[in-house]
């Protein structure tokens, strides 16, 4: 048999779900139990939590504490152990399915067993019992005729017809007329007998009677007969009371009870006399008394909800009474009997009761204090209509309170205060006083009554009065205190009105200061209703505002004004003694003067009319001081609608007026004070505004006082005003300057008319800061002045034609504050000239228009010192017409910083040029912080150069900083042009060392032909940056160098008091020197000594200025002024007529009569012809072929191979360079403008000037290499400038300058004898053309040089494989001719995008015992790419460029790719390092060296993971560029070139 579980009840989860779904469960077993559904289940268990907790929130409140909780207690538990269980059960069913499925089963199969079982028993049942004893009855053959002939049957007996067949229903219309006639018995029994007037209302039809008492019930009764004594009976009883507050929408009788009262009356109508009576006093007293319920839990809701103890429940009688009682507070506050309403003894209570006389009629309520029969009306209505409320009783009834006590109140305030207009209104009532005339809405005084408390209430809308709580204890109290508090509240809503007028203004309202001042001052005289007014720009002021009341009309306030006079001070200062001061902050304010306002002056003043009315009734007899009535009555309707009541126009047109001139007063006062005379405070037409004009200003400097510009300014000046402008809350000081046209017509648009005006504005700040003001303003002056003085001489030069000025340049603009010029060739270049104030200076500042260039920044401070020392223009636009082209030219040099340039440290950068000023005309140019060239600009277009690494005093003293440039004299001497030089010296002059007057003329320190009379500038030396390191230069004294010239005689030279130093030159980098200062002055040089105090303020010295502004005369020579030229021709030199590139005739002692020591006499070469040009012709690729002893080397320069003119042969001196060279402004021009290479080498386009520079820096910087290294040997030579070394005993190697244009280097190899055989010519070629292409070409990186001499140091089968390499290389045409798919380029530098195994910038040829680490880059070539980027690839897109670091195993003859264990290596690097293994492993000659071998199978096979699948084109052969000039490809991961191999890591 199944197991039987053991609870009755099981909740199979299967069952539960069908069961949810709507189907049936099917039959159940007894012994299974009912099934219910589980969610019906957990409903259950909420409903039934929630019944509890609901019955414990109602029945809790009544109980006690412990009660209570014990309650809950109790609830807790149960609600758990619920929980609980269902817990269980919620798990259980997780896993009911199984056991589910298997119970029903179990049960299917014990139904089935059950089925058979009970078959059986009742088979064998039957068989036993039944059948044993079973008969067949009778026939009843009569009754059997009967129906099958008939189909009746007649026999059965009458009493089942009577008993259980019911009658026929009546018809429709008989049931009409019974009802009708029912109808006429109700009718008649109702007009017989006796009717209450509550039940008139009443409706007859379909046989029964409803009678209808409104709020109270309605009842159905009917009559079973016609008869008198047929009683009436009752149908249907509806109760009309309803809570719809509380009672959520449900009736307030239970059907129950209804049904109860139903039964009650149904026998009470039996036998009574007067049925319908007893009827409405049954249901009217229960539901007179069911109201009365209802209205008493809705006050206990509102007491426990809402109003607390505010209202309480005095008695409730049920069925008879309900009294409440309210303002329970105003009922028992105080013991005071003033603070009591007389009324509120007995308190404030309402009673809603049964009509005592008649209780027929409806719930009656009952006031005490009792009410006016029309305000009880309005308080019963809450109780007589549909929605019984105790809420509404109570509103209602406190309202008709309020409202009473606030009309009492209203009687009191107007009989206190006549003028008072007081307003009722509103629910709850609200008593609305305006305490002000006029008064805003937002200002009225507001009084309501508490409605919980039946305390009243007061409060002004707009603010937050402090006045409003003994305002309040005043209106519950002692009302005699309201005239007083109501008089205080209107001053301080009046001192609110001027706080709301004040703040848009610069001013705050304050109600009292800090104020310091004797007992007996009238300040103490005023009302203390008053405020006081800071304002912002004006500290030391303070406006005072005294209020007061009008008599005649107390709601009209009057104002007067004060102005105090102030000081800040502190408490520890005597107010009798001003000098008086201690040092203790300073927060009180000492009053040192009272000015009272005419109120009726300050407001109608010249267009002025602040109340616009001048009737002369508000003038008061006797006086013209006039009060300003804050608020008048008799205000105009327009004057209302522009300025609201709280906005006070008098008070804001005194501060605004006190705003407006007291900053004028101020600036008078200390204008008069200084002597400045003006005319006063005035309004400009039409009230614009205020302006102050001025009479006379004062010269800056008594001299420009007597000057005859000074009086010519005076003369044009037509006016001076000062004005405030006034922008965004910001007020500023503008001061206009009015002149009449001016000296200098200029272009400017705007300058064309005869009124010229000037303005400056000036920040205003506070009284004490108006001498500042002042100042500003005599400093603008004195601007205007100095530069009209400079201004006004240049107008009487430009009216002198034969100066010819004009044509040097053009006047941009003059505004008297600043002069624009625009000079140069087109007018292009402009100066900017002002005089700085706070400097005493004039300052430039250059631009150009029309995409022009001006370099003349450069000499800016020189320029700006020699503008301030002379104080003439006319000199300045000379010095700048004829610097000009040299600066522009010189500026073309490239100051950026290179990487590369130290081969010790290759990652430093070093400036390229760098520019340094000394003078206007002296500049000296640095390169690479080496080598120092020294341009003097002279006139007539000529421009002189020398080395500036000698001294200017002595050609063999050279000063530490800098190296001798060798060869520079011969390279110079390439671009002198004859013919414009008119006269050259003799051959010999040149390299003759000259005497010291012709030293300090042509190469001195600032005294030179140029500008001889004014100092040179400061060192540039003092702005050393850091991290660049030189020695200190230092000129030997006298007592070491007999050479050094001797100090001149002081009766010779007297140096000028008036003369200044330059600024330091921003463009230099060199730490600052000193020389030192004890030689004894010499009467034989009419120069300064280097040795002396005068040294030229140079990098030599920064301490001292240049000599050249020491020197009374620029020259010993005569100067002669040609017609035409300028009127500064006296201070510039612009040549002579013999054609003598030097000043004079005199100014160059020959070389016998010269006293100087050690002065040689050697002829020296002769220039080159006159316009030649400085590059010959193409050499052939060796640069020896055509080598002769004693022409060119570092000192030679040769002249142009054309016509019967032979090379001049210049002496190998090496002094030579420090001798100034004159060029042509065209040669300076092309000297430093970027160029091709004269022999047309690819490479950037550089100056020449850098291109020599730069290969005498390689070969100074070879010469010591070779020294350095032990495996190259110096071999000496006869010839200068030539490096003659042995490379590892098989080479000879010479390197020089080419002769023709000295602006590249050349090598010749020459193999020992023992080795002639062992190389060929075209071997050696291949090397010396590698060397003058990729390793000494442009840009000039000494490791290049040093990696290419590495590559020589190799043994001889290893230099063949690399000349291979090298061949490749500089014949393009080879790779594709052998069907290489790669270029290749050496890496004669380590380049960024190399593997980081060596420093980037070092040497990229390394040798370490048997292995040499060399970089190649290979380049794809014949490859078609997509259009991606630029043009750089045959597509567009640059073809794919990777550097390789191969390594070469001498003692393995393997070649291999070098690789870091730490780096990832890309898909191009791997690929070539498996083909150079692949190699390695199946060469075929292993005695053959494998390098160029390896080298040739990675350019023929290598091929990239990402290469395209496309034939290669061998049409599109891609140029191979200069190393110099190639700019990295697209690289593979992790090897990236394409970034600039120039500046440090290019392949050299």
């Amino acid at each position: 048999m199944a197991p039987v579980p053991l609870e009755g009840l099981q909740t199979p989860v299967a069952n539960s779900m069908v069961q949810a779904g709507g189907q049936s469960a099917g039959p159940q077993e007894g012994n299974r139990g009912t099934m219910m559904s589980l969610s019906v289940l957990i409903d259950f268990i909420v409903q039934r939590t929630y019944h509890e907790l609901t019955v414990l929130a109602e029945l809790l409140p009544r109980k006690m504490d412990m009660e209570r909780k014990i309650e809950i207690y109790n609830f807790a538990i149960r609600t758990r152990q619920l929980t609980v269980r269902l817990l269980a059960l919620v798990k259980w069913a997780n896993s009911a399915s199984k056991v589910e499925k298997s119970a029903r089963i179990m049960a299917f199969l014990d139904k089935q067993s059950l089925l058979f079982v009970d078959t059986a028993d009742m088979l064998a049942r039957m068989a036993r019992e039944t059948l044993v004893q079973a008969r067949l009855p009778n026939f009843h053959i009569p009754a059997a005729v009967e129906v099958l002939t008939t189909g009746t049957y007649g026999r059965l007996p009458a009493c089942i017809r009577e008993k259980i067949v019911p009658p026929d229903p009546i018809t429709n219309s008989e049931k009409r007329n019974t009802l009708l006639k029912l109808n006429q018995v109700i009718q008649h029994r109702l007009v017989t007998g006796n009717l209450l007037p509550q039940m008139k209302n009443l409706k007859i039809e379909n046989g029964r009677v409803t009678f209808h008492v409104e709020h109270e019930f309605d009842v159905s009764l009917t009559v079973m007969g016609d008869g008198p004594n047929i009683p009436w009976r009752l149908l249907e009883i509806d109760v009309l009371v309803e809570d719809k507050e509380t009672g959520d929408g449900k009736a307030l009788v239970h059907p129950l009870q209804v049904q109860y009262i139903h039964q009650l009356m149904q026998t009470r109508l039996v036998d009574n006399p007067a049925p319908l009576t007893e009827v409405y006093n049954c249901l009217h007293y229960f539901c007179q008394s069911l109201q009365l319920e209802v209205l008493y839990s809705q006050t206990l809701r509102l007491m426990r909800d809402r109003l607390d103890d505010h209202i309480h429940v005095d008695e409730y009688v049920s069925g008879k009474s309900l009294t409440i009682s309210y303002w329970r507070e105003l009922t028992t506050k105080g013991k005071d009997p003033t603070s009591k309403d007389p009324r509120s003894e007995l308190g404030y209570r309402l009673t809603v009761q049964v009509d005592p006389h008649d209780p027929a009629r409806p719930l009656a309520v009952m006031h005490v204090p009792s009410l006016g029969n029309k305000e009880s009306e309005i308080a019963d209505r809450a109780i007589r209509s549909e929605l019984l409320s105790m809420e509404r009783l109570l509103v209602h009834t406190i309202y008709v309170r309020t409202k009473s006590r606030l009309t009492d109140i209203k009687a009191e305030l107007q009989n206190m205060m006549k003028d008072v207009e007081s307003n009722l209104q509103g629910s709850p009532a609200i008593l609305s006083v305006a305490i002000l005339q006029p008064c805003l809405r937002a200002e009225q005084l507001l009084i309501t009554v508490d409605t919980h408390t039946g305390m009243l209430q007061c409060h002004v809308p707009q603010y937050d009065a402090p006045l409003i709580p003994d305002l309040c204890n005043a209106l519950n109290g002692d009302h005699s205190k309201l005239p007083g508090l109501i008089s205080e509240l209107r001053f301080w809503i009046t001192q609110r009105r001027c706080e709301k007028t004040l703040q848009h203004l610069p001013a705050t309202a304050q109600e009292r200061l800090p104020l310091l001042h004797h007992p007996d001052h009238p300040l103490t005289k005023l009302s203390k209703h008053r405020m006081y007014v800071q304002l912002h720009r004006h500290p030391n002021v303070a406006l005072i505002i005294e209020f007061k009341e009008k008599e005649n009309s107390p709601c009209e306030i009057d104002c007067s004004f004060y102005l105090l006079i102030v000081k800040h001070s502190s408490i520890e200062d005597n107010p009798d003694d001003e000098s008086i001061e201690t040092e203790i902050p300073k927060v009180y304010l000492k009053v040192h003067s009272l000015i009272e306002f005419d109120t009726f002056v300050v407001t109608h003043g010249p267009f002025t009319n602040v109340d616009g009315s001048t009737d002369g009734d508000h003038v008061e007899p006797g006086t013209l001081k006039r009060k300003a009535g804050i608020g008048m009555k008799q205000e105009s309707a327009t004057r209302r609608s522009k300025q609201p009541a709280y906005f006070v126009a008098e008070l804001a047109h005194v501060v605004a007026m006190c705003d407006e001139r007291l900053p004028f007063v101020a600036l008078a006062g200390e204008l008069t004070k200084r002597n400045i005379f003006h005319q006063g405070l005035q309004v400009e037409a039409n009230a614009t505004g205020l302006v102050l004009k001025l009479i006379q200003l004062p010269p800056p400097t008594p001299e420009i006082g007597q000057s005859a510009a000074w009086h010519s300014l005076l003369k044009r000046l037509l006016s001076v005003s000062i004005r405030v402008q006034t922008k965004v809350n910001l007020k500023s000081w503008v001061t206009e300057f009015v002149f009449y046209s001016t000296p200098l017509p200029s272009t400017h648009p705007k300058e064309q008319g005869s009124r010229r005006p000037v303005y400056f504005p000036y920040d205003m700040g506070t009284a004490d800061n108006v001498s500042r003001t002042v100042n500003q303003l005599l400093s603008d002056w004195a601007q205007i002045v100095h530069l009209y003085t400079i201004v006004h001489e240049l107008s009487e030069y430009l009216a002198i034609e034969k100066y010819n000025l004009a044509n040097m340049f053009s006047i941009k603009s003059y505004s008297y504050g600043k002069l624009v010029l625009c000079y140069g060739p087109d007018k292009g270049a402009m100066v900017c000239i002002t005089w700085s104030s706070s400097q005493k200076l004039f300052r430039l500042s250059f631009g150009a228009t029309n995409n022009a260039l001006n370099a003349h920044s450069i000499i800016k401070e020189q320029l700006e010192s020699h503008l301030n020392v002379t104080r003439n223009l006319a000199q300045l636009v000379q010095i700048l017409h004829e610097t000009y082209e040299p600066l522009i030219s010189i500026s073309k040099l490239p100051t950026i910083p290179q990487m590369g340039v130290s081969h010790t440290r290759p990652q430093v950068p070093v400036k390229t040029f760098t520019l340094m000023a000394q003078s206007c005309t002296l500049i000296r140019i640095a390169y690479q912080e080496m080598y120092c060239l020294e341009l003097r600009i002279r006139g007539a277009g000529l421009v002189s150069l020398r080395d500036g690494a000698y001294s200017r005093f002595d050609r063999s003293n050279v000063v530490d900083v800098f190296s001798p440039t060798q060869g520079l004299k011969a390279f110079l001497s390439k671009y002198v042009d004859e013919t414009a030089v008119f006269r050259r010296r003799s051959q010999s002059e040149d390299d003759n060392p000259p005497s010291p007057i012709s030293m300090e003329i042509e190469g001195g320190g600032g005294g030179g032909g140029f500008l001889g009379h004014h100092r040179g500038p400061q060192s540039p030396a003092q702005q050393r940056e850091p991290g660049l390191r030189f020695n200190h230069p230092l000129t030997p004294p006298p007592s070491s160098n007999p050479h050094t010239p001797a100090s001149p005689h002081t009766s010779m030279n007297q140096p000028s008091a008036t003369h200044t130093s330059f600024g330091s030159s921003p463009a230099t980098s060199f730490s600052p020197t000193s020389i030192p200062a004890n030689v004894n002055p010499s009467p034989h040089m009419p120069h300064p000594s280097p040795g002396s105090g005068l040294v030229a303020n140079s990098p030599l010295n920064p301490h001292v200025p240049s000599p050249g502004g020491l020197l009374s005369n620029p020259s010993p020579g005569p100067v002669t002024n040609l017609p035409g030229h300028s009127p500064v021709s006296s201070f510039m030199q612009t040549g002579h007529t013999d054609g003598s590139p030097f000043p004079s005739s005199q100014s160059m002692a020959s070389p016998a009569a010269s006293n100087w020591p050690g002065s040689p006499s050697v002829p020296r070469p002769s220039p080159a012809r006159p316009g030649q040009s400085p590059g010959g012709p193409p050499i052939m690729h060796s640069p020896q072929a055509d080598h002769k002893p004693g022409v060119g080397g570092s000192g030679s320069g040769g002249g142009g191979v054309g016509g019967s003119h032979m090379p001049r042969v210049l002496p190998q001196r090496s002094w030579a360079g420090a001798v100034p060279t004159l060029l042509t402004h065209e040669a300076l021009e092309s000297l430093c403008c970027p160029s091709p290479h004269p022999q047309g080498y690819p490479g950037p386009e550089i100056a020449p000037l850098e291109r020599f520079l730069g290969c005498v820096y390689m070969r100074r910087q070879l010469q010591r290499f070779v020294h350095s290294e032990k495996y190259l040997t110096a071999l000496s030579t006869t010839e200068p400038g030539v490096i003659h070394f042995k490379v590892s005993e098989h080479l000879h190697c010479r390197i020089v300058l080419n002769p023709q244009h000295l602006q590249s280097l050349h090598l010749k190899i020459t193999p020992l004898p023992e080795h002639k055989d062992v190389w060929s010519s075209d071997e050696l070629q291949v090397m010396e053309k590698f060397f003058d292409t990729k390793a000494a070409a442009p840009p000039y990186k000494p490791n290049s040089m040093f990696g290419f001499c590495s590559i020589l140091n190799v043994s001889v089968d290893v230099l063949k494989n690399f000349i291979q390499i090298m061949r490749l290389e500089l014949i393009p045409g080879l790779a594709q001719q052998q069907g290489m798919k790669w270029s290749v380029q050496w890496m004669l530098r380590i380049p960024p995008s190399a593997i980081p195994i060596v420093p980037i910038g070092m040497a990229g040829i390394l040798a370490y015992k048997t292995k040499i680490l060399f970089f190649l880059q290979i380049t794809r070539m014949g490859m078609q790419y997509g259009s991606v980027g630029g043009g750089g690839g045959a597509g567009g897109m640059e073809p794919p460029c990777l550097v390789l670091p191969l390594v070469y195993d001498i003692s393995t003859n393997i070649t291999q790719l070098a690789e870091k264990r730490d780096s990832g290596s890309g898909g191009a690097i791997t690929a070539a390092n498996s083909l150079l293994k692949h190699f390695a492993q199946f060469q075929s000659n292993h005695t053959e060296c494998s390098l160029y071998p390896a080298v040739r199978e990675l350019l023929l096979n290598l091929t990239l993971p990402s290469e395209p699948q496309s034939a290669p084109n061998s049409a599109t052969m891609p140029q191979i560029q200069s190393p110099a000039m190639q700019m990295g490809g697209q690289g593979q991961p992790g090897y990236p070139v394409n970034m600039p191999m120039g500046m440090m890591g290019g392949p050299q």
